[in-house]
């Protein structure tokens, strides 16, 4: 039986000769005798790149770039070869781009005149926008649309609660005014947990004041914040013993950033309403950025990466609740309640 090293032999004693077929033929056994060996991986991609088939060489790269970025450990000297590919599929992708571009333009399609999602098709497929899907850090439900963000006009009960901006205003203003401290740092270590990796751990440059949380009214917020809790009662909340309604205001100081991450579920849509708004605020969701407005409802999907950011020279503050996301339906509401009531059950238990 031959080896694989004397298949690589064959190989290269082809190559040497200038025999393509023999050292095509020799590099196909070797990989199909091991799919995993990056460097047969790469022989063959460079053959066919030499041999003018373009689209044989970037396959043939690419799996040898997903081989090497799940292996422990890759030789130094495949380094350089792995850095070739990694060039030679982005000429040939920015090519394909130029050449499809060309062609549509020339047929009065760009991204100026197709629709939004062909627009936007478009943009993934020249690598001027990344793909950005839902990647919740705890529990992935199936089936739901892949979109950062929801218009406000989606949903009937936001007038009534974009309506109360100016007395939830007031109530933040008071709360401001109380002689008590109600703002804590949103990231805030757990005792009995590792702290996480966050710059923002236990500092007040992202403050929350709790207004509903762990699935109950905060102490004293009945009698601080009644308009801002009866507009909340508007809103298609969660109602989960121990995890849900939340609802907060959340402030971010000037200079403040929070780092691109993503939130737990994908079951939920994340609201602010915006209450304070300075300059040079924004928010991105996915690959789209947007600026808060105040009294105007910002309704997305935070299990896609996300990031915020104050660049101004005052507090920005919005309140922020948590609703079911549409697409999920009465009958699956109630069984995700079960099943986080039984996640929150046992890691009482335990």
């Amino acid at each position: 039986m031959t080896t694989k090293d004397e298949w690589l032999r064959k190989a290269h004693e082809a190559h040497g000769r200038g025999d393509s077929a023999a050292e095509a033929a020799a590099l196909d056994a070797l990989i199909r005798a091991d799919r995993s060996n990056i460097a047969a991986l790469i022989a063959m991609a460079e053959l066919k790149r030499r041999l003018n088939d373009e689209r044989a060489a970037s396959s043939f790269y690419r799996l040898a770039l997903a081989t090497a970025a799940q292996a422990r450990d890759v030789h130094p000297a495949l380094h350089p070869s792995l850095q070739r590919a990694e060039q030679y599929l982005s000429d040939v992708d920015n090519v394909l781009a130029d050449h499809l571009f060309n062609r549509l333009h020339a047929a009065g399609l760009d991204q100026r005149t197709a629709t939004p999602r062909v627009a936007e098709a478009l943009r993934l497929l020249s690598g001027e926008q990344p793909l950005y899907q839902q990647q919740p850090n705890m529990f992935y439900f199936p089936g739901l649309a892949q979109r950062a963000f929801f218009d406000r006009s989606e949903f009937d009960w936001v007038p009534e609660v974009e309506a109360s901006t100016a007395a939830i205003r007031d109530e933040l203003q008071a709360l401001l005014n109380d002689p008590g401290e109600h703002f804590s740092p949103y990231v805030a270590a757990n005792p009995d947990r590792p702290p996480p990796n966050n710059p923002l751990l236990d500092k007040p440059d992202w403050g929350a004041a709790w207004l509903w949380q762990s699935g109950e009214i905060a102490s004293g917020m009945d009698r601080l914040c009644p308009q801002t809790l009866a507009t909340l009662t508007l809103a298609p909340q969660p109602v989960i013993p121990g995890r849900a309604p939340i609802a907060l205001f959340s402030r971010l100081k000037p200079g403040t950033h929070i780092a691109p991450h993503h939130g737990l579920l994908n079951t939920r849509l994340i609201c602010h309403l915006p209450l304070v708004v300075p300059d040079g605020c924004g928010i991105r969701v996915g690959a789209e950025t947007r600026a808060w407005r105040e009294g105007e409802l910002m309704i997305f999907d935070d299990s896609f990466e996300h990031e915020a950011w104050n660049r101004g020279t005052s507090d920005r503050t919005v309140l922020l609740f948590e609703i079911w996301r549409p697409d999920i339906d009465t009958d699956e509401r109630e069984q995700l309640t079960m099943l986080f009531s039984a996640i929150d059950a046992y890691d009482d238990g335990h």
